[in-house]
């Protein structure tokens, strides 16, 4: 049994690195074996990755799509060591990322980094708030 994907029109979708934008209208289709693929609701977009937690959340992505995920966990690791740095509270969600990683769930990692990116925005609103009541 496969996976139906229904595409909005114009919505864009990642199959194994290849990007692909549907035409005018709603279309089905069926996946019927193992590919890595991201909709386009799930993809934060580099230009998008305006903090660090984004930034992050890119390189996951990134490492979930590729075939030799060496460097780009390196690169993760650079990234968390920096963020823990900046934000010690982070060390529970780089905890599950990292474990995600470790296991070679690379689509839950990404997942996880949604949550990170979460509590980013939490914490920013917070200190705006604060700003804002100074």
């Amino acid at each position: 049994m496969g996976l139906r994907l229904t595409l909005k029109p114009f919505e864009r979708l990642i199959i194994n690195g290849a990007a692909i934008r549907n035409g005018d209208r709603p279309v089905s289709f069926l996946i019927e074996n193992q590919c890595k693929f991201l909709r386009e609701s799930e993809i934060m977009h580099e230009s998008d990755a305006d903090t660090d937690c984004k930034k992050l959340c890119v390189t996951l992505q990134v490492l979930y799509l590729v075939d030799n995920p060496a460097a780009t966990i390196e690169l993760f690791y650079a990234q968390a060591r920096e963020l823990m740095a900046a934000e010690p509270s982070y060390a529970p969600y780089l905890l599950k990322i990292q474990q995600e990683i470790e296991t070679k769930q690379y689509y839950k990692a990404v997942k996880q980094g949604r949550e990170l990116i979460a509590y980013e925005l939490s914490l920013l609103d917070r200190s705006a708030q604060k700003v804002g009541a100074a």
